[in-house]
């Protein structure tokens, strides 16, 4: 379909970073004895809003705040350089939907200082009309920030590109079309629940988008 739009997500669909946030939830359940997560669990568990997720990796929030717990993560998310790359053929796939005269926008869960200084290394920020993060490190969701968006910006055709249920559950609330991505944050096995297309890699977008 030839879309006007395309609403990005960031964490496990532009950006590789499945492995970093295992190895930093890793760190926080191992500090309280709590067992590590291997990535197929990781991938079953994981979901928003990000306090359920906390909640299936074993936390106890009558010991610790969510809160509390949160802010630890952010902060041993950006404590160290991130090993977490763009996934494979990222940059040559935006610049080409530039070139297309597509519009571009990110849409992410992330608070917006941590999502820009996520990006910054990557110098891609010009092929996006606007770069659009949360206003707190809580995970609680972004569909009021992306309503935000549709109301200003009034696309013609948009599609959401993700790897979570929580990006479709956005795109239906921006009425726009959505397709998952299979190498994210969750597996393939939820994310075909949901269903709307679910591709494998980044690059097999390419057969959506006109």
């Amino acid at each position: 379909m030839n879309y006007t739009h395309i609403i990005w997500d960031w964490n496990g669909t532009l950006l590789d970073d499945v492995d970093w946030c295992i190895s930093r939830i890793n760190t926080m359940l191992k500090k309280r004895g709590l067992s590590a997560l291997d990535a197929g669990t990781y991938r079953r568990i994981f979901g928003f809003p990000i306090i359920d997720y906390y909640r299936r990796a074993g936390f106890d929030f009558d010991k610790e705040p969510f809160e509390k717990l949160a802010v630890e993560y952010i902060e041993l998310y950006h404590s160290e350089e991130s090993n977490a790359l763009l996934f494979q053929g990222a940059e040559e796939m935006l610049a080409a939907f530039q070139r297309q005269g597509i519009r571009q926008v990110i849409l992410s869960a992330s608070e917006t200082g941590n999502l820009l200084s996520q990006m910054k290394p990557f110098g891609i920020s010009a092929y996006f009309d606007e770069i659009l993060g949360v206003s707190n490190i809580l995970g609680g969701g972004k569909i009021e920030v992306g309503l935000e968006y549709i109301r200003r910006a009034r696309p013609e055709r948009a599609v959401f590109i993700g790897d979570t249920v929580h990006d479709k559950e956005v795109a239906d609330a921006l009425g726009a079309d959505c397709v998952l991505i299979a190498s994210g944050h969750q597996c393939r096995e939820i994310l075909t629940a949901c269903g709307t297309p679910v591709v494998e890699c980044l690059e097999d977008i390419k057969k959506f988008i006109g």
